[in-house]
């Protein structure tokens, strides 16, 4: 089963960057595997996939030294600056970062550990009350702050958009995040200016993120199956 979603998946990810003029192997997919057994991301290895995205410190703790340190591993559940240590120790990039104090406590214990981090910087470009992220209109003087006081490496931005049953009504979204994106970009705001992560799409609708530029989509369903929470 996970064999034929990757092929589908990855299908989908190179006909949906054609149709858009983009390169293909401009977007990864990031395999979200909270939740999902040590047995079945195996699985997902042994047919290539290299990029997991857990949501939960404990048990990514777990699960991480049961793979190859080839694996690369990305956070993208919420953080809480109290554990931020144990973030910068098992992850190569936190996709989550929202708030100053998070990104100093990533940053001292990033030094601490002699490890160059990489971050995205998580935008809330739905505005809602409900979700994590900074907003639109201040994202630009964290990451003035962010590149002024600390040695992160912020490569791009990550959102995650209010859900809809019609993927299409996404797309304003993630529009909005890589016009963003491409003003900070102006700025020289990222560690690569001219080469900009977008973390945006989920099972429902990372086709319609990957027209719109998503650099990273983030599918856990449409791999692995529904989940048993």
């Amino acid at each position: 089963m996970i064999r034929d979603n990757l092929a589908h998946i990855l299908t989908t990810i190179a006909q949906r960057a054609r149709k858009v003029g983009r390169n293909p192997e401009e977007v990864k997919l990031v395999a979200v595997s909270k939740t999902i057994a040590v047995d079945l991301m195996q699985e997902a290895l042994d047919n290539g996939q290299m990029l997991f995205g857990e949501s939960y410190l404990q048990e990514a703790a777990g699960k991480i030294p049961c793979f190859p340190a080839t694996v690369n591993w990305h956070f993208i559940g919420h953080l809480q600056s109290n554990k931020a240590r144990q973030a910068v120790e098992l992850f190569d990039v936190i996709e989550t970062v929202d708030r100053w104090k998070v990104a100093k406590a990533l940053d001292s214990h990033a030094r601490l550990l002699k490890k160059k981090l990489s971050i995205l910087l998580q935008v809330n470009i739905g505005r809602e009350k409900q979700k994590s992220g900074v907003l639109p209109e201040e994202a630009e003087a964290l990451l003035h702050q962010v590149a002024q006081e600390t040695e992160l490496r912020v490569l791009g931005l990550m959102t995650m958009p209010p859900f809809f049953s019609d993927p299409e009504k996404s797309r304003p979204y993630f529009k909005e995040l890589r016009i963003l994106a491409q003003r900070f970009a102006a700025s020289n705001l990222f560690a690569d200016n001219s080469r900009v992560e977008l973390s945006m799409g989920m099972s429902n609708d990372y086709p319609v993120a990957i027209e719109e530029g998503a650099t990273l989509v983030r599918v856990g369903t449409a791999l692995f199956g529904a989940r048993n929470l």
